[in-house]
């Protein structure tokens, strides 16, 4: 297969892969926490790293009818959520080139000076999100 090149994010809060711990993206890129994905809670995101995307694909949500495809951890190949490709109701269109993260696959790393610590998103409360 080839060597894998992940790009390592900086700053306080990262976004990681929870089962992998790959970064993904940072906190300064949550748009929203008012989204439901397939496994619960989700995030929407402006930028995502680290992942592939998959087909573009017509999905019902809550909000109307979207083109999406699902995004993948390019290093364990975990389905992460997926990214807005197209929408087809004017008030929706602001989520296009968007991602959304499901909070049941990711967890934030908070870095403090020299300490290091990683939280699982699944057993903090959203206000800390």
């Amino acid at each position: 297969m080839g060597r894998l090149f992940k790009t390592y994010l900086t700053g306080p809060s990262i976004i990681c892969c929870l089962n992998c711990k790959t970064h993904l993206t940072l906190h300064d890129q949550l748009i929203s926490k008012q989204f439901q994905g397939r496994h619960g809670t989700a995030f929407l995101f402006g930028t995502c790293s680290n992942i592939t995307v998959g087909p573009s694909e017509d999905r019902t949500l809550t909000t109307g009818m979207h083109i999406v495809a699902d995004i993948y951890c390019i290093d364990c190949g975990e389905t992460l959520g997926w990214k807005y490709e197209f929408a087809k109701e004017e008030s929706q269109k602001y989520k296009v080139g968007k991602y959304i993260l499901e909070k049941a696959k990711i967890q934030k790393e908070v870095n403090f000076g020299t300490q290091h610590q990683q939280h699982s998103l699944v057993a903090l409360d959203n206000s800390i999100m």
